[in-house]
This record gives structure tokens, C-alpha cells and sequence, in this order.
């Protein structure tokens, strides 16, 4: 092949592997041209084996099912095919010794870096970050338990936006629907999702006594748990959802009772899945820039400096977050942020 392109191997093999050293534009079309005649086509286990790192970049998610974990994770794979790379998905179903054993796997495989979309990764996870000095970038969440660098959405301030806007409309007070746990993680964008809430609601003297309600991330398993608060004897008057998908299943459980939404129910959500629009009223929600959060988690996770020291502060990137105002908050729809595709 360098005989063909009439330059030496040390020149294919810069162009082949992208460097380490430049290569001048019109040597670099020689090349190709020869790779091309020729029809090679790379060994990429060898290359792994001799760089021991490999063109894959590890990817963990809670439930890809869940819509804004799988639009996540197509918004990571754009981005890292744009770099020449590939992802591999695994699924920690919320469950600590899955989240373990994907690491372990991707680790294993030499994959370039990991990003972990997470809902508080354990101390066993730290640990096997730390045993395999893996080049690791947080996505969605900035747990204490591992102190990496994070692509994260200002989600209090999203919450506060959301919240503020039902009370705008004059209902007495909004409810929250929470997640499932009593104490979330510190960095859980759940938990700051509900401290948006609360500031909202506190700095507009409204009480939030007994108006923060647990329910399941998904529609499935919120919309029981609509069921039950739409039917109890204290309907509130609006509800703050922590993700989309619990207000798409708060939709349907007022639809089933026959509660005119935004008549009698005023809902948001959080997330701006591309159903949100769908849904009927289209879900008023708060909106983050995917693909730029994405293109940064995978700039992050291929920069060799990724392990320099730093104050937490320092290594947290913060996207702002937007209101997207739709019907079920008893507005008309106004355009949609200009960082959404």
C-alpha cells in the first residue's frame, strides 16, 4: 500500500489511525486512493490491542425504554459517529450489580471512555472507576459518589420555571410528583426537580406541605398512581411532573376520570420527549439541548485531559434549560427553544 501511494508505511498507518502526526492533504488522498484500490479494509482488534484502546465508547442507562434515556443515548451515538466512533448501550434497570457489571464489560473491552447516565451510582461503582482509572464523563447527573466530569441541564432552574408558570395561571398551588424515594441522592436531577418546586412554590408564600407526592418514573406505573391523588378528596388544582412520562400517565389517569385537562387540571412535565407534543393536550414541559449536552460528553470523554485535577466546580458543565409551553398548563403553544431540532 505505501509502494502504491508512493510515500512509506510510518505516512498509511498516520492516516489510517488519524495521526498521531498530521498528514499533508494531498498525501493523504494518495493514501486513500490506495486503501480504496487496494480494498483494505483495517484490523481493528489489532489496532486495540496495540493502542489497548479501541474505537468504542461505553454508554450506561437506567432503561432505555424510558423515552428520554433512549433519545439521549441516539443524541450520544450522532455524536460520537461524527468522531469515528461507535457506542454500546447497556442497562442498569436501577439496579447497583447492573450498573457493575456493564463497567466491568466495557472496561474490559478497552472502550475509549464511559458515559454514565446514572441514578446515583454506588460506592462499588466508584471503586471500579477508580481500580481501572477509566476516563469517565457523567451525563443527566452529578452524583457525590463519583467525582468525574459532568454534562448536566440547570434542573432546578428548569423546576422553578415550570412551576412558576402554573402558578401564573392562578391556581392556589401546585402539586409535585417526585420519584420513588424518600431521600433522593444528592445530584439527582429528580431531587433537583423538586427543589426547583419548592422554590417556586416558597417564594410565592405557597406551602408545600403535603403536596409532594412519590410515584415511579414511568407512565406506566405514575398513571396508577394518578389514579389514586386525582381520585382522592384533595385534587390539586395543577401538578408539577418530575419527568414526562409521569405526566403523559397523569393525562391519561385525568382522562379515565374524566378531568378536563387544563380546565380542571393544570399539568407540566419535565424533559421534552418528542411525544410531549403528541399528547392530548400537548404537554407543557421544560426542554434541555440534547445534542449539545451530548456532543460535550463525547469531546470530554476523548480528551486526553480528562483526568486533570480540578475543583468539582470546575469540571461541571451546565446547559440551561427552557420552558416549552404547550395546552395542558391552559396556555396556547408558543415556538419551541431554538436549541431543539
Amino acid at each position: 500500500m505505501a509502494r502504491l501511494a508512493g510515500t512509506s508505511t510510518a505516512v498509511v498507518s498516520y492516516v489510517i489511525n488519524n495521526g498521531p502526526r498530521p498528514v499533508a492533504p494531498a498525501t493523504r488522498e494518495r493514501v486513500l486512493a490506495a486503501i480504496k484500490e487496494l480494498g483494505y479494509r483495517p484490523d481493528r482488534v489489532a489496532q486495540a490491542m496495540a493502542s489497548r484502546r479501541t474505537d468504542l465508547i461505553g454508554m450506561i442507562v437506567p432503561d432505555a425504554r424510558q423515552p428520554f434515556f433512549a433519545e439521549m443515548a441516539h443524541a450520544v451515538e450522532q455524536a460520537a459517529s461524527e468522531r469515528g466512533k461507535m457506542v454500546l448501550v447497556g442497562n442498569s434497570d436501577y439496579r447497583d450489580e447492573r450498573e457493575v457489571h456493564y463497567l466491568r464489560a466495557f472496561l474490559g473491552m478497552r472502550v475509549s471512555g464511559l458515559i454514565l447516565v446514572s441514578q446515583g451510582p454506588s460506592e462499588r461503582a466508584a471503586a471500579e472507576i477508580e481500580a481501572w482509572d477509566a476516563r469517565v464523563v457523567l451525563l443527566h447527573e452529578r452524583p457525590e459518589a463519583i467525582d468525574d466530569v459532568a454534562v448536566v441541564t440547570d434542573d432546578v432552574g428548569g423546576a422553578q420555571l415550570a412551576t412558576r408558570h402554573l402558578l401564573e395561571h392562578g391556581n392556589a398551588y401546585v402539586a409535585c410528583l417526585g420519584g420513588t424515594e424518600q431521600t433522593p441522592a444528592v445530584g439527582d436531577p429528580v431531587a433537583d426537580h423538586v427543589e426547583g418546586w419548592r422554590r417556586a412554590m416558597h417564594e410565592s408564600g405557597r406551602s408545600t406541605d403535603g403536596r409532594l407526592f412519590q410515584a415511579p418514573y414511568n407512565r406506566y406505573d405514575a398513571y396508577q398512581a394518578a389514579l389514586r391523588l386525582l381520585a382522592g378528596p384533595d385534587r390539586p388544582p395543577a401538578i408539577f411532573c418530575s419527568t414526562d412520562d409521569q405526566a403523559i400517565g397523569v393525562l391519561r389517569a385525568a382522562r379515565e376520570l374524566r378531568i378536563d385537562v387544563p380546565g380542571e387540571l393544570a399539568v407540566a412535565g419535565f424533559d421534552d420527549v418528542k411525544e410531549a407534543a403528541l399528547t392530548d393536550p400537548p404537554l407543557t414541559t421544560v426542554s434541555s439541548d440534547r445534542p449539545a449536552m451530548a456532543r460535550a460528553a463525547v469531546d470530554l470523554v476523548l480528551d486526553d485531559s480528562l483526568r486533570v485535577a480540578g475543583s468539582r466546580r470546575e469540571r461541571l458543565k451546565q446547559f440551561p434549560s427552557a420552558l416549552v409551553v404547550r395546552r395542558s398548563c391552559g396556555c396556547g403553544e408558543s415556538p419551541a427553544p431554538a436549541f431543539v431540532p
